[in-house]
């Protein structure tokens, strides 16, 4: 009996101490995440500021906010949808980085779920946080190392490039998606069912191009919600 009680303090002494190294984790994540975010944010104004101001090449208001207008009415949807969307999978230092970086979609998303599914961790635990920050920082150097050779010599590599070759680039993000989709279906059948077939039922309409996005998604996780409650619920019904 003590013994059993010794077992169940060191167990719960471990999960206190877990949960606080995440919590100092998180809040350095936080702390750097938005200080790394926001010196991309003011240099990337920086350009376009000195352009304005010094050099005199202000184009006036009225053109970039017609401009912001046309672009936001496209896209504003994915500035909320993105992080909500990839937050489950990239944790808080992963969202930070992936944001940082960009290419989320073709990259740090593939990359984290690689990476988690390498070592058996779960979206959305804490290992699963790890796992995904360490593969997304890992993805993030490698691209930036390819990318160095490619900007500096894009446009010779560009010309040289086989036409059958470039027909294949608008294939290689629906070949990402799928490979991430199949291998979480695996884990759960039936929800990837319900993933495609939702999916191809919404491209059939015609809705715009982001709320096609934005419709997939919710009604794939409202149905797959409903579908663990329904099953809990049974497995209850059976217990009694």
């Amino acid at each position: 009996m003590e013994t059993e009680q010794l077992q169940g303090m060191n167990t719960s002494n471990r999960t206190k101490e877990g949960s606080m190294s995440m919590d100092v984790f998180h809040e350095k994540a936080h702390f750097w995440g938005r200080l790394t975010i926001w010196a991309v944010i003011i240099l990337s104004l920086f350009l376009p500021a000195y352009l304005s101001y010094v050099l005199g090449y202000h184009p006036g208001w009225t053109v970039i906010l017609n401009g912001l207008a046309a672009y936001a009415g496209l896209i504003a949807v994915v500035w909320v949808m993105e992080p909500i969307m990839y937050f489950p999978m990239l944790g808080v230092s992963g969202t930070y980085i992936s944001f940082l970086t960009g290419n989320i979609s073709n990259m740090c998303l593939p990359s984290a779920a690689a990476a988690q599914n390498a070592v058996g961790a779960e979206p959305g635990t804490k290992k699963g946080e790890l796992t995904a920050t360490l593969g997304i920082g890992a993805a993030s150097l490698v691209n930036k190392l390819i990318l160095i050779p490619i900007i500096i010599g894009g446009s010779f590599i560009l010309s040289n490039i086989p036409e059958k070759l470039e027909a294949i680039f608008p294939l290689v993000l629906p070949a990402i998606f799928g490979a991430v989709l199949a291998q979480f279906a695996v884990k759960k059948p039936i929800y990837g069912v319900i993933g495609l077939t939702v999916g191809l039922f919404i491209n059939l309409t015609a809705l715009p191009i982001y709320m096609k996005s934005l419709s997939c998604i919710a009604i794939t996780v409202s149905i797959c919600i409903l579908l663990e409650k329904a099953q809990e619920k049974n497995k209850h019904n059976n217990r009694r």
